[in-house]
């Protein structure tokens, strides 16, 4: 494989190694998106959940490897806030997948049009 790519123009090398460095981050960045959605379900069931305890409920959350006494609206106020933030980098992350994707795309264009001809002269 690596003696058929060194046939190739220099800069179709290129090319093909950026493309291969841009899949590699949209895998990157797709799994940080899985990562953030499941913790954001996490945190939004952990809401609905607490909802449905009494005011007065003793409940405690977690800080490292320690569970520590807390009072329902400081916990649900943590939560909240946390659910926000996952959002917030929910959204920044769809952003990069979008751009990702758009030059992953561009670039096996070019690819494939760079590519065909040098193929053809085999």
């Amino acid at each position: 494989m690596s003696d058929e790519l060194s046939k190739l123009p220099p800069n179709v090398q290129e090319r093909l190694l950026r493309f291969q460095q841009l899949q590699q981050t949209l895998q990157s960045i797709l799994a940080q998106k899985q990562q953030v959605e499941m913790e954001k379900n996490e945190v939004e069931q952990t809401l609905v959940e607490m909802a449905k305890t009494a005011d007065d409920a003793v409940l405690y959350k977690s800080i490292g490897s320690l569970l520590v006494k807390s009072d329902k609206a400081t916990v649900s106020a943590d939560l909240t806030e946390r659910k926000d933030l996952l959002v917030a980098r929910s959204a920044v992350i769809a952003k990069q997948e979008e751009r990702i994707r758009s030059q992953v795309k561009e670039t096996q264009a070019k690819l494939q049009e760079e590519i065909n001809p040098v193929a053809g002269q085999q």
